[in-house]
């Protein structure tokens, strides 16, 4: 017993005389590291397209509970995303939260991701709760708002997943009613990474939907 008190104490002494380190908050603030987990952040594409598909896998992936999604689909005169749907209620709630980083790893798209703000307080418990347009960054420069329509988001022919079957994953099922397997998007065809599901000669898993 005598030992450890020497050790605890021997180490209070070596400390009391060490220059104190304060940083004068909240006029200097310190800076984190670069995959610091702070605040949420629902990503956009380089167009204004919300990167979020409304898939919910990160409310599922949360171990404290705190995000609440809600899907809906797109329609041909209002489009919030390039995939069937998106995110039309996105609620994070800050009382729960943990910062673990496990929704992040969940998202397909990395429409979620984390940023280095850290001040997260507020008066209220209401106000902890952040909602679809305190999460969501801004649009670009000179970007049209939300929502586009499909022929605006066709004109521009931006590749926003791996391939034609990635960006049109529905084609293989309905394209002017051609069977399943017998469908080879113009550009895929020597490609067997771009094969569908279950396409004959192809791969059984298909491209990772947001890698790259």
């Amino acid at each position: 017993m005598f030992n450890a008190l020497r050790k605890g104490f021997g180490l209070t002494a070596k400390t009391m005389f060490r220059p104190a380190v304060t940083t004068q908050y909240p006029e200097v603030k310190r800076p984190t590291q670069p995959r610091f987990h702070g605040r949420h952040q629902l990503n956009r594409h380089a167009d204004g397209l919300e990167k979020c598909v409304g898939c919910e896998l990160c409310a599922w992936a949360c171990p404290a509970d705190a995000i609440y999604v809600e899907g809906a689909d797109n329609r041909p005169d209002e489009r919030y995303s390039p995939a069937e749907r998106y995110g039309v209620v996105y609620q994070i709630n800050y009382l729960r939260c943990i910062l673990c980083g496990l929704c992040i790893e969940a998202c397909p798209t990395r429409a979620l991701t984390m940023t280095n703000d850290y001040e997260l307080s507020a008066d209220s418990r209401e106000a902890m709760i952040y909602t679809k347009d305190r999460l969501l960054a801004p649009l670009p420069e000179g970007v049209k708002p939300l929502p586009h329509t499909d022929a605006e988001v066709a004109a521009r022919g931006v590749d926003y997943y791996q391939g034609a079957w990635a960006q049109n994953p529905l084609a293989s099922f309905t394209a002017l009613g051609t069977p399943l397997g017998a469908v080879v998007q113009e550009g895929d065809q020597h490609d067997p990474a771009m094969a569908p599901r279950g396409h004959v000669g192809g791969p059984v898993d298909g491209p990772v939907h947001g890698e790259g």
